[in-house]
Order: C-alpha cells, then structure tokens, then sequence
C-alpha cells in the first residue's frame, strides 16, 4: 500500500476521531499540530513520530529543534532510516548476537547490526503506521498491537500506545506496553534527534559547541567496537572523554583534542564522539537528569524520566546526504553532516536481557498480568 494511500487512511480515521471529540484533524500536509505557550509539536501515524519540535529562542523566535523531512512521503522512503523521532520496538537499541533467552527458551533476532540485532530488526515499530487513537489540541495518542514474530524472534502479542502532551514549554511522553498472551522482551524509547541551533549557526553546523550536563550519570556502560555493551559498569573520571557529571557547562566536544575522541563510540576508529549508555544514579524524584543547552540559539532542554539511563549518539553515521528541513538551515542545499546533530533516548540498559549481573530482567521482560511504562519530558527555556 502507498504511503499517501495509508496517509489518507489516517485522515478519515482522524475525522472520525474529530467528529467524536471534537479534536484537531491533521493539515493538508499530513501532519497533526499540539501546542501550548512557548511550544508547538506535529507529528505523524508512521513510527508515532515527531516531525517538528518549535521553541523559543533567545530573540524570541520560532526554532524547529529536532530532525526529519519537510516531505512526509519520505519517511518510510529513506533507505537509511535514522529513526528520526520515532518509537522503535518492541526492543529497542541492541541484542547481542541476535538472540536472548526466555525461562530456558532461546530466541533468535534478525541481525541487522553486523552480528546484532538493532531495534527489534527491519519491520521494527519504527516502520510501522500506528493508529490515532485520541487526540486534542495540546496531546494526541498513537497505538499499535503488534503480533507474535511479526518481527522475527519477538513471541506473543504486544499492544502498546504512546501519548504526546504539551504544556507551557514542556513536551511530555508517556509509553505504555503489554503483553498478554506470554513473556517477551519489552524496551521502548524516544529516538530524539536534537540540533538546538536548528543548523542555522554559521560558525557550525556540528554538535560539539552545545553543553550537555548529566549531574547523576558518573557511569556508563562499557561498549565493544560494534556498540554492544561488555557488561562492565564504567566510572568517567572527570574531564574525561565520556565525563558530563563533574560540570554543568562541559561541550559536547570538550575532548576532540583527544586521540581517543576518534574511536569513543567503536567501529575500530571509525565512530567519532559518542554512541552509548548512561547510568542515572540515585537522582531525586522528579529532577533534571539531563540539560542539553546551545549559547548560539539560548535554548537550554531539560529531561526528566523515571528511567535508569539514557542512550546518546552524536550523528556518526551521518553521510551528508540526508537534506534539512525548510525551517533549518541557512542554505537551500544544507545537508544533515557528520556529528551534526545528538540522539537523547531515555531508556532502559541495552541488552539488558543478556546480562543478568544487571538485575534488569524484570524490568525488560513482560507477560500476561504486567504492564511496561515510562514517562520522560523534555522542558525548554533560555540560558
């Protein structure tokens, strides 16, 4: 089926959902609009994804801080699929070795990752069309059910539902998942890709002059070349390469300078900066456990989760070849570059299904009678 085709699908379920509750329809461009004083979001059906994100910035304009395509159409196009804003499931981040076990049972994944599978495979959620199951002016929810081994290796039937909220510069996302019919591996998240500057810097369009603060997150986990983790727990000692505890204005780049830089995120050399996970310890409820924060634009963004950690990705595999938005940008033939732009994904340990030393099992696996949740915010303001 044609993606205008399920778009219009979309549509006429979105009227049908209008006509009941009075909510908003998606625009002429297939995209549905929530916002709230200082905050706009749209989004669409195709991975529950997140197109534009609008704040404020410190001269009081409009900026569309996160990634994607002007062109809707191209979502489910792109051959290299970033996930851009999207939830991928039903197990998100990696598998290692493709496989996992269950009460004894060992299951088998697609390894689309070199020898590991990445987000539950190629039909992962990520390249579904979910369901607009409610929605009004500040929030709107996407469903999916997704069917036993609809990706390969993932037993029993998981239903799950995503809700976006906006609230006085506040993006809110609460994700619930079940599985009722048998134990399978669940582990959602958000695949934020920000660019607070909205690439419209002329000094740069890199990442690495942004600040990012994690003052509960001395630890992380130790990954191999291929961004699997070891199950060794890391401490970064401060000014390090993966240090972001120790100050509350460090750049993403503080430690270019450094020979390791180049290799901190694998590939045997190749993976510049940083794709890995970050421990959240003993932060208070409710806290600020992240601030990513550009002096460029003055937009400062501000996480709250009831996770235990966050994934960061600082662009790597970005070839140049991907095109901005027509809200970002200071060219008409701009590209998405190399280290350009950071996925931040709230989540629980990767692989955490094959690492029992972890004591995570029951937070990653799920059967009938349990329900997976998160919430994680993100609040925006000015330096």
């Amino acid at each position: 089926m044609k993606f205008s085709t399920l778009i219009m699908a979309s549509l006429v379920e979105a009227a049908a959902v209008t006509r009941q509750s009075a909510a908003p329809a998606p625009g002429s461009d297939g995209k549905y609009t929530i916002s709230a004083p200082g905050i706009k979001a749209q989004f669409i059906p195709y991975g529950a994804t997140l197109t534009n994100l609008y704040v404020k910035d410190k001269n009081g304009n409009d900026v569309d801080v996160v990634l994607g395509y002007d062109d809707i159409e191209w979502y489910p196009k792109d051959p290299g699929h970033p996930v851009y804003n999207a939830i991928p499931g039903r197990y998100a981040n990696r598998i290692g070795n493709g496989q996992y076990q269950i009460d004894g049972v060992t299951y088998k994944t697609e390894k689309n990752d070199g020898d590991n599978t990445l987000h539950s495979g190629t039909n992962n959620w990520s390249f579904r069309f979910w369901n607009v199951t409610a929605a009004s002016q500040d929030s709107i929810t996407f469903s999916i059910v997704d069917q036993s081994n609809s990706s390969q290796g993932f037993p029993g039937r998981v239903e799950s539902s995503v809700t976006y909220s906006v609230t006085n510069s506040t993006w809110k996302i609460k994700i619930t998942a079940t599985s009722p019919e048998q134990k399978s591996p669940i582990l959602l998240t958000q695949h934020t890709y920000f660019n607070l500057d909205a690439y419209k810097n002329p000094a740069t369009p890199l990442i690495w002059d942004h600040t990012l603060h994690l003052p509960y997150s001395k630890r992380y986990l130790e990954a191999d070349q291929g961004a699997l983790p070891t199950g060794k727990i890391l401490t970064a000692e401060p000014g390090s390469i993966n240090d972001f505890a120790s100050k509350p204005d460090l750049l993403l780049g503080h430690s270019r300078a450094d020979p390791a830089f180049a290799g901190n995120c694998g590939a045997n050399g190749a993976c510049e900066g940083y794709n890995g996970y970050w421990l959240i310890d003993d932060a208070p409820k409710d806290a600020v456990v992240l601030t990513l924060a550009s002096a460029f634009s003055g937009v400062k963004a501000e996480l709250k989760t009831d996770q235990p950690g966050v994934v960061l990705y600082s662009c790597n595999w970005m070839d140049g070849s991907a095109s901005l938005k027509s809200t970002q940008g200071l060219t008409k033939d701009q590209k998405v570059v190399r280290s350009s732009c950071i996925a931040i994904e709230a989540q629980e340990y990767p692989d955490g299904i094959n690492h029992p030393e972890w004591n995570r099992l029951d937070k990653q696996i799920f059967g009938p009678g349990q329900t997976y949740s998160q919430e994680t915010s993100w609040t925006f303001g000015l330096l």
